[in-house]
């Protein structure tokens, strides 16, 4: 166990993957994470209680590095989006992922944001990289002091608001199909905004050219993101075509309720749906 007064103030710079989770632990309810602190250190604008203690883990070579195996990449939960996006930008079947990390926010929010925080902000909806990590079909490690455990990244997300906060998301994993990938945002202005609406798709195609397995996620538009199972659905058996899958989705758009928001409310987010995932395919058709 580390010494109380390792404590005494506000932030403690965790030496190792092992320093971080003992002292998440130690602290329980008293300490928080902190990595490229871009969400967290916005906090008290938000209006909301930070912990007293701030454990930083940034700079942790463990959850820093990009690695990529010939069936999975594996994601640090430290890695910034610019230096995510610099590692996938080369891989059809990852080019969702490359473009939701190079696209999001503005380039200074790049360099510090992280792919775990971006996960792990329960009430961050626009998240960009959550749909993009859903089209790959993600899981992800959760590690405490005692144990770690991988999981779905949808089961997270259902779940991430009430582990206990000792829990650290740790790694990414997608797998890595022969496939291609593809993601579309709709921010209200060119830069540094929000998106309204979020679609990531990927696919996998037959011999014939035909879509063999699809997956399409939606972020921004419902409180928490998630895969659009009813297009994708839809689109099995069809031409990858990005007109036609407009057509599809505009059908099936009635699946999704939008949420309201200061930016957009919710029949906007949802009716520019069909052009995004147009956008989406398009995206993945060029890679």
């Amino acid at each position: 166990m580390l010494a109380r007064k390792t404590f005494d103030r506000s932030y403690f710079a965790a030496t190792s993957l092992e320093d971080a989770l003992a002292a998440l632990a130690e602290l329980g309810p008293e300490g928080a994470p902190l990595a490229g602190g871009t969400w967290t250190l916005r906090s008290d604008i938000r209006g909301e209680k930070r912990a007293p203690v701030q454990v930083g883990i940034a700079r942790l070579s463990e959850l820093s590095e990009v690695i990529l195996h010939a069936d999975q990449i594996e994601i640090g939960a430290a890695v910034t989006h610019r230096a995510l996006a610099a590692a996938t930008a080369p891989f059809a079947e990852l080019r969702a992922l490359a473009l939701a990390a190079a696209r999001s926010a503005n380039p200074g929010v790049r360099a510090l944001a992280t792919v775990g925080g971006n996960l792990a902000t329960a009430a961050f909806a626009a998240a960009d990289l959550v749909p993009a990590l859903l089209a790959l079909e993600a899981e992800v490690e959760i590690a405490t002091k005692q144990t770690s455990e991988r999981m779905p990244l949808h089961r997270f997300l259902a779940l991430r608001g009430s582990l206990d906060r000792g829990a650290l998301l740790t790694r990414v994993f997608a797998p890595r199909r022969v496939g291609i990938s593809g993601h579309a945002r709709l921010p209200l202005r060119k830069a540094g905004d929000y998106p309204t609406a979020i679609v990531s798709f990927a696919a996998e195609r037959d011999p014939s050219g035909k879509v063999a397995r699809a997956c399409v996620a939606v972020g921004s538009v419902e409180a928490v993101a998630r895969r659009w199972t009813e297009l994708e659905d839809a689109l099995i058996g069809e031409p990858l075509d990005a007109k036609r899958a407009f057509d599809l989705a505009e059908a099936h758009a009635h699946s999704l309720t939008g949420r309201d928001g200061i930016d957009a409310p919710g029949w906007y987010r949802v009716s520019v749906l069909p052009t995004l995932v147009r956008r989406a395919v398009e995206a993945a058709l060029c890679a």
